[in-house]
């Protein structure tokens, strides 16, 4: 193109159509050899980008995938947290009841108890109410000179309940 002529007022250059070929065909042994380089490299880069992209995509997927396990794992514990709380709940209810039940039990239990100690009292007392007025009975009806040998609840005394 430095060799060529110009056409006046333009930008328009003549060149030798034999020389122009065979710089045409020079490129042609020169350039294939690159083209074929710069192919192999942009496949090489495409392989590079799609085994990538795979690899991103295997991360992606395993991070979805353990994401979702520890959500449905949280719920899992969460679900067994709330569980646990109303287990434990129950039993305190449960051991309130069966506590007011045992109260309420010995306090029948006592009363009763109670009610047989004062049966028993009264049965004791009447007894030694008897026994008082017996010996107050043969008291009297021993000889003025004569004493009887004193009992030993009498020499001990006995205690009114």
């Amino acid at each position: 193109m430095a060799n060529g002529k110009r056409l006046p007022l333009t930008n328009t250059v003549v060149i030798d159509q034999a020389a122009a070929l065979d710089l045409v065909d020079q490129l042609r042994v020169a350039v294939p050899e690159e083209v074929r380089q710069a192919k192999r490299v942009n496949q090489e880069s495409d392989r590079i980008l799609e085994k990538a992209q795979e690899e991103a995509d295997r991360i992606v997927a395993r991070a979805q995938e353990q994401a979702a396990f520890l959500i449905e794992e949280r719920e899992l514990t969460r679900a067994a947290e709330i569980r646990a709380q109303e287990i434990v709940a129950e039993g305190r209810r449960e051991a309130e009841e069966i506590r007011r039940g045992a109260d309420e039990y010995a306090a029948s239990v006592l009363v009763g108890l109670e009610g047989e100690c004062v049966k028993v009292l009264q049965s004791i007392r009447h007894g030694i109410q008897m026994l008082d007025e017996r010996r107050g009975v043969e008291s009297e009806a021993e000889p003025a000179g004569e004493e009887a040998e004193p009992e030993p609840a009498r020499v001990a005394g006995h205690a009114r309940v």
